[in-house]
C-alpha cells in the first residue's frame, strides 16, 4: 500500500489507475494529485481524499481552486463542513479575503438548540448516528448575507443535502457549494445551486484486468 498519496503534486503522473492498482490520478491544472483507491463494501472503488492528511502543497493548490472558482459569487460568509471540510474551508476563506469563517459541528455544546441540528448521514458513515450542528451564536453571522459552504468530497450527496436543508432552517440560502474532490455523480441529484469542485473522481469497477472506470457512476 502506498504512502506517498495526497503528499504533493506530480507533473509525471498518467492520469487514471495507476499500475500498482492501488492508487488513482488526478489531474489539477497542469500537475496531477495521486489519490488510494477504497473499496467500498459493494465491491466498487472510489479514490480517496483524507484533506487533514494531505500534504500542504496539495491543500494549498486545492484551496487556490476552489477559491478562484467562488470569487465571482462574491461571497461574504464561507460556512464550513466537518470534519475534513474544516481546513479547506478555512483556505479558501482566507484567500477570499475573509478573517473567519462559521464551522458547523457535530458535537453538541449546551447552548445549542436542537431545533438547529439535523441527523447526518454520508457514503463512509451509511448508518448515521451523527448530528450536525449549527452554534446558534453564528446566525447573526450569516443571515442576509452572501454565504458559500465548503466540504472536503461530494459523494452520494447526502452530506451536503443535510447541510443546504439546516441553512434553510437556520434562513440562510448559499449561493454555492465548493469541494476538493466530486465523486461520481450521484451526489448531482440532490443539489439545485452551483457547485464548484477543484477535481473530478469516477466510480470503479474490478474485474479480470483490475480497476476500470464503472460505466454507472452514481455512488
Amino acid at each position: 500500500m502506498r504512502t506517498d498519496v495526497w503528499q504533493q503534486l506530480y507533473t509525471d503522473l498518467t492520469l487514471g489507475v495507476q499500475a500498482d492498482q492501488d492508487s488513482f490520478a488526478v489531474a489539477l491544472g497542469d500537475r496531477q494529485i495521486l489519490l488510494p483507491i477504497r473499496k467500498l463494501p459493494d465491491g466498487r472503488g472510489v479514490a480517496s481524499l483524507i484533506l487533514n492528511q494531505a500534504g500542504f502543497s496539495v491543500l494549498d493548490a486545492l484551496a487556490d481552486a476552489v477559491a478562484a472558482g467562488l470569487h465571482d459569487y462574491a461571497p461574504e460568509v464561507v460556512v464550513a463542513v466537518p470534519t475534513l471540510g474544516l481546513p479547506l474551508a478555512e483556505a479558501v476563506a482566507r484567500r477570499l479575503g475573509h478573517n473567519r469563517l462559521v464551522p458547523l459541528g457535530y458535537s453538541r455544546k449546551f447552548w445549542y438548540d436542537e431545533a438547529l441540528s439535523l441527523p447526518l448521514s454520508s457514503i463512509t458513515t451509511p448508518g448515521g448516528g451523527k448530528r450536525l450542528y449549527i452554534d446558534p451564536r453564528m446566525l447573526a453571522l450569516l443571515q442576509g448575507k452572501r454565504v458559500v459552504v465548503v466540504d472536503d468530497v461530494l459523494s452520494s450527496g447526502a452530506s451536503i443535502a443535510t447541510v443546504l436543508k439546516l441553512m434553510d432552517i437556520a434562513g440562510v440560502a448559499p449561493l454555492a457549494v465548493g469541494a476538493a474532490m466530486l465523486q461520481g455523480d450521484s451526489w448531482r441529484g440532490r443539489l439545485s445551486l452551483p457547485v464548484i469542485g477543484a477535481f473530478s473522481t469516477p466510480i470503479l469497477h474490478q474485474g479480470a484486468a483490475g480497476w476500470a472506470v464503472s460505466p454507472q457512476q452514481s455512488a
